[in-house]
C-alpha cells in the first residue's frame, strides 16, 4: 500500500488573467505551481527482528507472535537484523531466512540479496543481517527468520511492503489562448500513481430492481450480499403496487440501506397527528430499548435503529389502525479487505502448491481466478479450496507446467495477485547427500550427480555460499559435484545445500559434528578443583558441567563402587548438560577419591575429585596434675588423637571446686603449649581440671576431668591424690 504522501493528484490546468500577450509570442515556461523541492535521500531502513534467545529452554519451540512491517520505496535498500543472545550457548546458532512459507533465501543470494553474520564479543551477541538492495515491487510479501541450535528453536515473521516511486508531473506545454495561459502537464508513462477518488454511495436495491436476473449473483458478490435468495423474495414484494392510503400522508420508502454498525431512521407522516402507531419487525412488535428509539414530532413518527447488525436486516411495518406501511431494511457489510496477500511461488513439477491469504472478516466470500478465468469449485479434481477462519487457501496437489500463471483472490473490497512458476525437474540423483555424522578431524564429503554435465551450481552453508580454501574444496567433474571438508571442526556443523544454476531446486543435507565428551571442572573460570573441602554436618553440592554430542553417559564411582542416582545421602542427579554430586550431612567416612566418567560414541573423559571432610578436634584425654603448691598447680596434657583435619590452634583450660557444678575458664588466649601453671587456688580445697582443643572449625568437646587434688603448703614434700572422696569430705 503506498504511503499517504504518494496519493497526491497531478495539478490541473487553471485559467489565469495576465495581460494578453501578442499573438505571435509564447510565454516562457514556468515551473508547476505545486512542484515540491527535491527530497534528501534517507538512510536505508532497518529493523531488528529477534530480541533474545530463551534462557535454558529444554526442547523449546517458540514461535514469535510479533509482526514487523516495513515500507521502503521502490529502488531503495533495506536491512533486516536478527540478534541472538549467545551467553548460554556452547555453539554458534543456525539462522535461515525465508520468503513466504517455503522459499529458502539462502539459494537466492546475489546482486539484490546478501546475507551477513558477525559476533559481538563484548555483549556475546550473534548478529545476522539480510540486505535487500534496490528493492523491486516483486520483493513485497511475508518473510520469516528461523534460529536454531540443537533442540532450541525460535522464529519471527515480518512483512515487506515496497512502495512505488512518487513521480511529479512534468510541464509539457504552455499555450496562450483566448486571453488565458493554459499549463499542460504529463506524468512519465507507466509510473504515475493511480488516482484515488471517493466512491459515491450505491443503492443496491435500485441496482437490483434495474438489473436482469442473470446479473443478480455478480451484484451480490460485488456488494457483499450474503442472503441473495431472501433479498430477491423481499424485492419481489416491493415491486407490487400498493393502494392509496388515507391514514398516511407519506409512507415508508420501499427499501432502506445502511452500513453495518451505523444507525438509520425510518419515518412516516400521518394524516392524524394524534394517531398511535406500532412498529413491527418481521411481524413482531418492537419494544423500546437502547437500540430502538421511538419519536413523535408533530404528525411525523420516527423509528431510530442504532448500531445496526445483520440481525436488523428484516422487513419492517408501521401500523396505524388497520393500515400498514411496509419497507425492507438491508444491512450492508463493510468491504472485505485482504490483510495478508498471496505470495509468489516457484516450485518443481509434481510438487504441492498452496496459496494462502487472510481477509479482514471471518466467513467472507472470496473468488479465485487463474489468468483472469474464475476457478470453479466443481473442479475438485484439480483445485482444492479451503477456509479456516479468516484464512483462505487454494491447493494444487500435483502441479504441472500448465499450472504456471497468475493467480488472483478477490473480495468485494480488494484483490491480491501472485505468480506461480512451475519448473521442470533437473534429474538429480542423490549420492551420499544424506545427513553426515563425523568425528573431530575426520573428513566429510557431499556428492550429487546431475543429468547434464553442463549444469552448474553452488554449495551453500546455512544459506551462505561456501568459499573454498585449503581445508574446504569444491569440485565439478563431469556430472559429479562434490564438496569436501577436511579436519572437521565444531564450526563446520551446519545445513549444506547444492543449488543447480537456473533451477528452483535445493538438495539439502546436515553435517553433524560428533563431539567427544568432556568434563568442565573449570567452567566458572577457576582452577580445576581436584580437592573439595566440606565441614562435617554440612551439605556438599558440586555442579559438574559436561559436554558432548550425542549427550554422554555419566558414571560416578568411589573405590570402584557405583553411586546411586537420586537416592541416599550420597547421590548424583543427572541433567542434559551437567550433573550434580550431593553429600547430605557430610561425615568422616565420606572422605575419599570420587571418579566421574563420561562416554559417548566419540570417546570418553575421566576426572577425579577428592573430598575432604573437616571437623572440630576430638576431645583430649584427661589432663594430669604434675605439681601442687600452696595456691597453684602445674597441669600437663597430650594433643587429641584426631585434630579434625585442621591444625590445632591451641587449648582452653577450665577448673572447678569438687563440690561445685560451675567450671571457670583459666585463659582467654589460646594456650599454645601442652602444660600450664594454674594459680590463685585456696589451700585445702579440692579441685578438678579439664580442657578443650581448638582448630579453625571450632572447639572440641571437653576432656574428662583430671584426678581431684588439694593445694598444700611447702612443708609437704609429696603430692596427695585423693582416691576416696568420702574420706576427703570428712
Amino acid at each position: 500500500a503506498p504511503p499517504p504522501h504518494a496519493k497526491e493528484k497531478n495539478p490541473r490546468a487553471r485559467p489565469c488573467r495576465p495581460p494578453p500577450p501578442p499573438p505571435s509570442s509564447v510565454p516562457p515556461k514556468q515551473p508547476p505551481p505545486s512542484a515540491a523541492p527535491p527530497k534528501q535521500t534517507p538512510p536505508p531502513p532497518s529493523a531488528t527482528l529477534l530480541k533474545q534467545q530463551q534462557k535454558n529452554p529444554e526442547n523449546t519451540k517458540h514461535h514469535s507472535q510479533h509482526y514487523l512491517n516495513l515500507s521502503p520505496l521502490q529502488g531503495g535498500n533495506i536491512t533486516f537484523t536478527c540478534k541472538v543472545v549467545g551467553a548460554s550457548m556452547l555453539k554458534k546458532p543456525s539462522v535461515k531466512w525465508f520468503k513466504g512459507k517455503w522459499m529458502d533465501l539462502g539459494s537466492k543470494v546475489g546482486k539484490h540479496l546478501q546475507l551477513h553474520d558477525s559476533y559481538d564479543r563484548n555483549n556475546k551477541v550473534y548478529i545476522y543481517e539480510m540486505h535487500i538492495i534496490q528493492a523491486k515491487m516483486t520483493y513485497a510479501g511475508g518473510y520469516r527468520c528461523e534460529v536454531s541450535t540443537k533442540d532450541k528453536f525460535d522464529s519471527c515473521n515480518f512483512s515487506l511492503i515496497v512502495n512505488g516511486k512518487i513521480m511529479f508531473p512534468i510541464l509539457q506545454k504552455c499555450v496562450a489562448k483566448s486571453g488565458c495561459v493554459i499549463l499542460m502537464f504529463y506524468s512519465p508513462p507507466g509510473k504515475s500513481e493511480p488516482k484515488t477518488e471517493s466512491q459515491p454511495d450505491v443503492d443496491v436495491w435500485d441496482i437490483l430492481r434495474r438489473a436482469p436476473p442473470s446479473e443478480y449473483e455478480k451484484i451480490a458478490f460485488q456488494y457483499g450480499i450474503t442472503d441473495l435468495r431472501g433479498m430477491l423474495k423481499r424485492l419481489k414484494r416491493i415491486k407490487k403496487e400498493e393502494k392509496k392510503s388515507t391514514a398516511f400522508l407519506h409512507k415508508l420508502d420501499p427499501a432502506y440501506q445502511v452500513d453495518k454498525g451505523q444507525k438509520i431512521k425510518l419515518m412516516v407522516e400521518l394524516a392524524n397527528p394524534d394517531a398511535e402507531v406500532k412498529w413491527l419487525k418481521n411481524g413482531q412488535e418492537i419494544q423500546v430499548s437502547g437500540r430502538y428509539i421511538f419519536e413523535a414530532v408533530g404528525n411525523k413518527r420516527i423509528l431510530t435503529i442504532n448500531h445496526c447488525s445483520l440481525a436488523d436486516d428484516a422487513a419492517y411495518q408501521c401500523v396505524v389502525d388497520e393500515e400498514k406501511s411496509f419497507t425492507e431494511l438491508f444491512v450492508k457489510e463493510p468491504p472485505i479487505l485482504i490483510s495478508h496477500p498471496l505470495e509468489d511461488q516457484v516450485v518443481m513439477a509434481g510438487e504441492r502448491v498452496e496459496f494462502e491469504c487472510e481477509v479482514s472478516e471471518e466467513g467472507a466470500a472470496v473468488k479465485w481466478e487463474k489468468d483472469g478465468n474464475e476457478l470453479k469449485r466443481e473442479e475438485t479434481f484439480k483445485y482444492r479450496f479451503k477456509k479456516d477462519g479468516k484464512k483462505h487457501y487454494l491447493i494444487i496437489n500435483e502441479s504441472t507446467k500448465e499450472d504456471s500463471g497468475h493467480y488472483t483472490v478477490k473480495t468485494n473490497g480488494g484483490e491480491s495477485v501472485a505468480e506461480l512458476i512451475i519448473q521442470g525437474k533437473c534429474d538429480i540423483l542423490y549420492l551420499s547427500i544424506a545427513d553426515l555424522t563425523v568425528r573431530a578431524r575426520d573428513q566429510a564429503v557431499f556428492k550429487c550427480e546431475v543429468s547434464d554435465e553442463n549444469v552448474k551450481g553452488i554449495w551453500l552453508k546455512n544459506g551462505k555460499e561456501v568459499i573454498p580454501d585449503e581445508r574446504i574444496k569444491i569440485s565439478h567433474i563431469g556430472r559429479i559435484h562434490k564438496l569436501t571438508i577436511d579436519d572437521v571442526t565444531p564450526e563446520d556443523e551446519a545445513d549444506y545445500s547444492f543449488v543447480p544454476e537456473g533451477f528452483a531446486y535445493n538438495l539439502s543435507a546436515k553435517l553433524r559434528f560428533l563431539e567427544p565428551p568432556k568434563i568442565h571442572l573449570d567452567c566458572m573460570g577457576q582452577a580445576a578443583p581436584d580437592t573439595i573441602v566440606v565441614v562435617a554436618g554440612n551439605k556438599l553440592r558440586l555442579d559438574v558441567p559436561i559436554s558432548g554430542d550425542p549427550t554422554p553417559t555419566v558414571i560416578w564411582q568411589k573405590v570402584n563402587k557405583l553411586l546411586s542416582e537420586s537416592e541416599g545421602r550420597v547421590r548424583v542427579e543427572m541433567h542434559e548438560d551437567h550433573c550434580i554430586f550431593i553429600i547430605e550431612g557430610a561425615e568422616k567416612p565420606d572422605e575419599g577419591v570420587y571418579r566421574v566418567t563420561v562416554k559417548n560414541p566419540a570417546g570418553e573423559d575421566k576426572g577425579d575429585i577428592t573430598v575432604k571432610v573437616i571437623d572440630v578436634p576430638d576431645p583430649p584425654e584427661a589432663p594430669k596434675i604434675i605439681n601442687v603448691g600452696e595456691d597453684y598447680c602445674t597441669v600437663q596434657w597430650q594433643p587429641p588423637k584426631y585434630d579434625g583435619g585442621q591444625p590445632i590452634l591451641g587449648y582452653i583450660l577450665e577448673r572447678k571446686k569438687k563440690k561445685s557444678y560451675r567450671w571457670m575458664r583459666l585463659n582467654f588466649d589460646l594456650l599454645k603449649e601442652l602444660s600450664y601453671e594454674a594459680k590463685r587456688m585456696i589451700e585445702g580445697v579440692v579441685y578438678e581440671m579439664r580442657l578443650y582443643a581448638v582448630n579453625s572449625i571450632g572447639m572440641s568437646r571437653p576432656s574428662p576431668a583430671s584426678q581431684p587434688f588439694i593445694p598444700i603448703g611447702e612443708f609437704h614434700n609429696m603430692v596427695h591424690y585423693l582416691s576416696d572422696l568420702k574420706e576427703t569430705d570428712k
